[in-house]
């Protein structure tokens, strides 16, 4: 039995220990925001935060974040920069296909959090590993230096 904290709430789960977070997200609890990508960390589409620090949860076992608080695209508004991340994606209209952006959204905000008015090199580090295929970029960095600006 593993006891999760997940956007706030416990869930006592029965579940192996190395089953990854991102099959526990969706097809235990239904929370699908979290995105499959490549199922070996390099596309950034399933970025959670684990103590508020972004993280892949397709190689996450689930038996190493007991004690520690999860949060999922379907919980990052209750943060503030979560909340001002969401709105400067609408207001750049980055999402073309959206599916990665959830993943986009979640390392945006744990970057932003870390420091709130990084340089271009600063949102290179912290968004890598998160790739688009629509190739928004331009309109990613757009959004996450308008709010490091404000």
């Amino acid at each position: 039995m593993n006891l999760l904290t997940i956007n706030g709430e416990q869930h006592q789960l029965d579940v192996p220990d190395d089953t990854p977070l991102l099959w526990v997200l969706r097809d235990v609890l239904g929370l699908t925001g979290t995105k499959f990508g490549c199922g070996i960390a390099q596309c950034g589409a399933c970025t959670v935060h684990l103590d508020g620090e972004a993280v892949r949860s397709c190689v996450l076992p689930v038996g190493s974040v007991a004690g520690k608080s999860v949060t999922t695209i379907e919980a990052i508004a209750e943060n503030a920069v979560g909340a001002k991340v969401q709105q400067a994606w609408l207001e750049h209209e980055v999402v073309q296909c959206g599916y990665c952006q959830s993943g986009q959204i979640m390392s945006a905000t744990a970057l932003l959090q870390h420091n709130p008015s990084p340089s271009d090199a600063d949102i290179d580090a912290g968004m890598a590993g998160n790739i688009c295929r629509c190739g928004t970029y331009t309109r990613i960095r757009a959004a996450i230096k308008d709010i490091g600006q404000a």
